[in-house]
């Protein structure tokens, strides 16, 4: 059971452009689950470690912006799968370094095995944690890794 100290976090989960059609887009890439899949194992994740979610998508940059900016003073973590503006946002990187909380980069393919424009991320820049190549378990490992984090800054406090 985790302590009641960590039930307030709220981590935020942002997904990009293009992730709403998970199920149908190149699944041989990203495989056969939909958005909502990762959503439901997302909100599972969350329940057993004890702390709230936000679930969001858009393949509007400046949507992903404002949520960014919206994370700040209500949520404790970020769980960012920036999708293609990895490689482009420095708007979203900017965005990020404003967050005071952690942040966990979820890709949900292995981004270091596809075309090369892909190997660099401008979001890497601020996570805490970069996750890639692990399918949807990506973001179970991101959630469960941020609840630790929070779990342990708040028993040091």
């Amino acid at each position: 059971m985790v302590e009641n100290i960590i039930l307030t976090a709220m981590i935020y989960v942002l997904n990009g452009p293009n992730l709403n059609l998970l199920g149908l887009r190149e699944p041989e890439v990203y495989g056969n689950e939909t958005l909502q899949d990762v959503e439901n194992l997302c909100r599972l994740t969350a329940e057993k470690s004890g702390v709230a979610i936000c679930f969001f998508q858009s393949n509007i940059e400046g949507a992903m912006i404002d949520w960014i900016h919206d994370a700040i003073g209500k949520a404790s973590a970020i769980v960012i799968n920036p999708a293609a503006y990895s490689h482009t946002s420095i708007s979203i990187l900017d965005a990020l370094q404003c967050f005071n909380g952690l942040v966990a980069e979820v890709h949900i393919s292995n981004i270091h095995r596809r075309e090369s424009f892909r190997h660099h991320s401008y979001v890497s820049l601020r996570a805490d944690c970069v996750i890639s190549g692990c399918g949807i378990a990506g973001y179970r490992i991101a959630i469960d890794f941020l609840a630790e984090r929070l779990k342990s800054w708040h028993q040091e406090e």
